[in-house]
């Protein structure tokens, strides 16, 4: 990436809002940015001109990452992150505001770092299997809580 794109980046930073605007529409022929978030704003501008001095992915390779995505991505992908048409769950569907299986969930509770680890069946936290977080925030706390409170899912 060459010195000039580096210091139009750079430059960025000291710009208001109308001034963001402006080199937006400039660079995104005339459309206005769809958010007010300054920071926002920034990174889309940074990316549209390292895209112009570089260049953009073929066709070919868009159309290649599109689908990757679409078919193994959990985070965006419904249908990979529940397991309704798994026949073992018996018509459960797992619930929506769980991360996939794999992911740790922390939380500081008393200044002591809490970290679950999310099973395709239950959790693990400090190396004994759950079966809901609520379990394991009683077990932290003392008290009954609803676990996706208390982790804040």
């Amino acid at each position: 990436m060459g010195n000039s794109i580096l210091q139009q980046i750079s430059s960025l930073s000291v710009l208001n809002l109308a001034a963001l605007t402006e080199k937006y529409a400039e660079l995104f022929d005339g459309e206005k940015p769809h958010s007010a978030n300054i920071e926002h704003i920034r990174r889309k501008i940074a990316y549209r001109l390292q895209e112009l001095a570089s260049g953009t992915l073929p066709d070919e390779a868009k159309n290649g990452l599109n689908e990757f995505i679409a078919a193994y991505d959990p985070i965006n992908n419904k249908a990979l992150r529940q397991n309704g048409a798994d026949p073992a769950s018996k018509g459960r569907v797992r619930d929506a505001r769980l991360p996939i299986p794999g992911t740790v969930i922390s939380k500081v509770y008393k200044g002591t770092i809490i970290d679950v680890k999310v099973l395709d069946k239950g959790f693990e936290y400090a190396g004994t299997p759950y079966r809901s977080l609520s379990s394991i925030a009683k077990t932290v706390t003392g008290q009954h809580w609803n676990g996706y409170l208390f982790f804040g899912l």
